[in-house]
């Protein structure tokens, strides 16, 4: 059944494509690197807006849970019982927050970086560059996450974000 949505999907792989080219731009490309990161920030704006106002599993309201409910989901993966969810599951949905908030960081620390005050300010740079490592980081998190994830509950979540869809639930799921 289909689950994510097109423009979802295309904010997605986009944010992957430019985070992607403005780390490969970093030394010598810094007109690339400016473009890369400007479009990262657009589409991670437009993310918080489809997160509010997308299709029903686009929208943060649908995945994203409180501390205790995402505690308990993470206790269910340690103890192997963890549900199915047809959307993002809780710790999937911090982990979408976590990666829009440190591109929104990276973001505005290189932006700082360009303006006439802070430019060639150290402590601007290399607070860019540890935010970029922290990003880097969490992409790997999200990586070992879809991966585990795709392997525990026997679905292929790459191809899923891919096309939009999931099988649909076989017995009572989370959303």
């Amino acid at each position: 059944m289909r689950v994510w949505d097109p423009l979802l999907r295309f904010i997605h792989w986009s944010l992957a494509l430019f985070v992607t080219l403005s780390w490969f731009t970093q030394t010598g490309g810094r007109f690339w690197h400016e473009v890369f990161g400007y479009a990262t920030l657009a589409l991670a704006a437009l993310r918080v807006v489809w997160g509010f106002t997308g299709p029903r599993y686009a929208r943060f309201t649908q995945f994203v849970r409180g501390p205790r409910q995402t505690l308990a989901y993470a206790g269910a993966v340690l103890r192997r019982t963890e549900p199915r969810h047809l959307g993002h599951n809780p710790l999937g949905a911090w982990m979408i927050l976590a990666l829009l908030a440190a591109i929104a960081l990276v973001d505005a620390s290189g932006w700082l970086y360009t303006t006439d005050r802070y430019w060639g300010v150290e402590w601007v740079e290399d607070l860019h560059d540890a935010l970029a490592y922290v990003l880097l980081a969490l992409v790997a998190l999200h990586l070992a996450g879809v991966a585990f994830t795709s392997w525990r509950q026997r679905e292929n979540l790459v191809a899923a974000m891919i096309h939009g869809r999931k099988r649909p639930p076989s017995a009572p799921e989370a959303g």
